[in-house]
C-alpha cells in the first residue's frame, strides 16, 4: 500500500478542493450536519465504509461527511445513480466506480481494490440500492463490502445517517433547499470480521458476515432515530420487489 502517513494530505488534491468549494456551499445551504463519533473514521490508510442507503442524494451528503472528517470519498455506486441530475456529474468528475446491473461486480471489485492498494477510502452501500423497507430501515445486504474487506484485509467501518430524505425523498430527483434541514450521521467501530477472516470465501460465509454488518448499521441508525427497527429484516424478494443492485 501507499505511505499511509502522508496519504490523507495527497488525497485532497487541488481538483478535489476546487470541487469541494463548488459543492459544499450548496450542501450547507440545504442542511446542518451533525457527525457523531467522527474520530472512529481512520485518519489514514485504506478502509471500506458501509453506510445505509435510502435516497439518491446519499452519495453527495455521505461524501461531504467523509471529506469533513479529513478523507476523500470514493464510491462503488449503482450505475443508474450516475444518471441522476447533480449527483451523476459529480460522481463522474471525481472518478467514482459504477456498478453495472449485469456482470459488473467482478470488475467493480477489482477497480475498488486498486484504490484500497493505494491506501484510500472506498464507500460501498451494502444494500446495493435504495432500501425497499417502507420506513427506510436497512434491508437485506449484499456481499460487496464484506468481500472487499476480507479479500484486501482492511477495516470495514459501519455508518448510519438520517435526514437526507428531507432534502431529496426516496426515488425523487427533486432537491428541497428551503427550509434548511438537519442531517445526522454516526460512525461505528470497525465490524469484527475475525470469525470469517482466513477462511475460504463461500456464499454462506459472505451471507453471515454481511448480516453482521447490517446489524451494526441498523443499530447505529436506531441511535440516530431514537426508534427500534423491525425485528425481521426486509427482504425485497419476499415481497415481490425487484432488486437492481448487483454488488
Amino acid at each position: 500500500m501507499g505511505d499511509a502517513a502522508t496519504r490523507p494530505a495527497r488525497e485532497k488534491t487541488f481538483g478535489w478542493r476546487l470541487l469541494a468549494a463548488l459543492v459544499i456551499p450548496w450542501l450547507l445551504l440545504a442542511a446542518r450536519y451533525r457527525i457523531r463519533d467522527g474520530e472512529k473514521l481512520p485518519a489514514s490508510g485504506a478502509f471500506v465504509l458501509a453506510p445505509n442507503h435510502y435516497t439518491n442524494l446519499d452519495p453527495v451528503t455521505t461524501g461531504y461527511i467523509v471529506w469533513k472528517l479529513g478523507r476523500v470519498p470514493r464510491f462503488l455506486a449503482k450505475a443508474s445513480v450516475f444518471r441522476v441530475p447533480i449527483v451523476g456529474p459529480i460522481l463522474k468528475a471525481t472518478g467514482q466506480i459504477p456498478v453495472q446491473r449485469q456482470g459488473g461486480g467482478t470488475q467493480s471489485l477489482a477497480a475498488a481494490g486498486r484504490l484500497v492498494e493505494d491506501g484510500l477510502a472506498v464507500i460501498v452501500y451494502p444494500e446495493g440500492t435504495l432500501t425497499r423497507e417502507p420506513d427506510l430501515w436497512p434491508m437485506r445486504g449484499k456481499s460487496g463490502a464484506v468481500r472487499m474487506a476480507l479479500e484486501y484485509d482492511v477495516p470495514l467501518i459501519p455508518m448510519a445517517h438520517w435526514g437526507v430524505q428531507q432534502i431529496m425523498p426516496r426515488y425523487s430527483k427533486k432537491v428541497s433547499l428551503f427550509p434548511r434541514k438537519s442531517v445526522e450521521a454516526i460512525i461505528g467501530d470497525p465490524v469484527d470480521l475475525t470469525p470469517w477472516r482466513g477462511r475460504p470465501i463461500t456464499h454462506e460465509l459472505l451471507v453471515e458476515a454481511t448480516e453482521a454488518v447490517m446489524v451494526e448499521i441498523t443499530r447505529l441508525l436506531e441511535q440516530l432515530r431514537g426508534e427500534t427497527a423491525p425485528l425481521e429484516r426486509w427482504d425485497p424478494s419476499a415481497h415481490g420487489q425487484t432488486e437492481t443492485g448487483r454488488f
